[in-house]
């Protein structure tokens, strides 16, 4: 139980931080943001941004909802790692922080999964 109770407080913290804090304000901006958008992956700035959002948003509320925890960990990693490596890959630590720290708690709930305090455990429970 202290365990499931854990993997709550992880998914909670780490995915409405993201959700609010970063991916509501991009979502919410979208037509100021997309033509100044960093592309980091070459694909253009609308693209880069809508998917960022995507994972920011879409990944962080089913993350607290604890719905396909291990699969919606997925983007939000690659987001993270894009952003410390490649966007702020040139910046001091103090800029690269905040991303190794998310990309280190959504590395936790891929590995953990949701536990029992879960849309996925009341899923798996029902069939």
């Amino acid at each position: 139980m202290p365990v499931d109770i854990g993997k709550l407080v992880l998914r909670i913290a780490f995915g409405a931080t993201m959700l609010f804090a970063h991916g509501w304000g991009k979502l919410a901006n979208f037509s100021n943001l997309m033509n100044k958008f960093p592309d980091p992956l070459g694909i253009g700035n609308s693209l880069s941004l809508g998917l960022t959002i995507g994972s920011e948003v879409v990944c962080a509320l089913l993350l607290v909802l604890g719905l396909f925890t291990r699969w919606v960990s997925i983007p939000l990693i690659i987001t993270m790692f894009v952003a410390m490596f490649i966007v702020h890959g040139g910046d001091p630590w103090a800029k690269k922080e905040m991303a190794f720290l998310y990309l280190c708690g959504y590395t936790a709930c891929a590995l953990l999964g949701s536990g029992r305090f879960s849309l996925d455990f009341l899923i798996r429970k029902k069939s």
